[in-house]
């Protein structure tokens, strides 16, 4: 059970510690996390664990974690240096491609997932995660996808830059439509939160 979080030290998001996460070696951890904040089923966390340890295996590929003082992870980023023969790219291509904006695979750092726990939304961590794993990326630009609505998510990437490359996105396996968004390194940096 994670802890109330407090505090609004940015160096600390929610009184967390941000810092490297061995996502192979820690990957149950966080498709706990995943599940509770993306509303996983047992089926889809048993795939996604299959996806996440092969990903972990590509040239590139970084995760961050953010840690209560007990070292539970309360969230989670992962990301890789795109590459087109990968299967997410294989899907947008054509919607980028309709749009002008396939260019945008290449030289890119993708944000595979970014998780937060519902308990620690809101306060910051989820923009930490984000911006601390693209400033150590040698890629201009960073790529990612999120569900196709007027969410939180989207708000925060867009406050942090990112723009619509390509709506309603579908993918095989997904009942939602997606949108991918694009920004240029390293993100912008928001003033405070109000």
């Amino acid at each position: 059970m994670l802890p109330t979080p407090g505090g609004d030290d940015p160096a600390r998001p929610a009184g967390l510690r941000i810092g490297p996460l061995d996502l192979a070696e820690r990957v149950d951890e966080a498709l706990r996390v995943q599940a509770v904040a993306f509303g996983l089923s047992e089926d889809e966390v048993g795939i996604r664990r299959y996806i996440v340890q092969r990903h972990m295996t590509s040239r590139g590929a970084r995760a961050l974690g953010a840690f209560t003082d007990d070292g539970a992870l309360a969230a989670f980023v992962y990301g890789m240096p795109n590459d087109r023969g990968h299967w997410w790219s294989t899907i947008v291509e054509p919607y980028l491609r309709a749009g002008g904006a396939d260019g945008w695979l290449d030289d890119s750092f993708v944000i595979t997932e970014l998780h937060v726990h519902p308990g620690f939304q809101g306060r910051g961590v989820g923009r930490t995660l984000i911006t601390r794993i693209t400033d150590g990326a040698e890629e201009p630009r960073s790529i990612l996808s999120a569900i196709d609505t007027d969410s939180p998510a989207r708000g925060l990437y867009a406050a942090l830059g990112y723009r619509d490359l390509a709506r309603r996105v579908q993918f095989p396996s997904a009942s939602l439509p997606y949108a991918v968004m694009g920004a240029p390194l390293p993100l912008l940096r928001p003033g405070p939160r109000p």
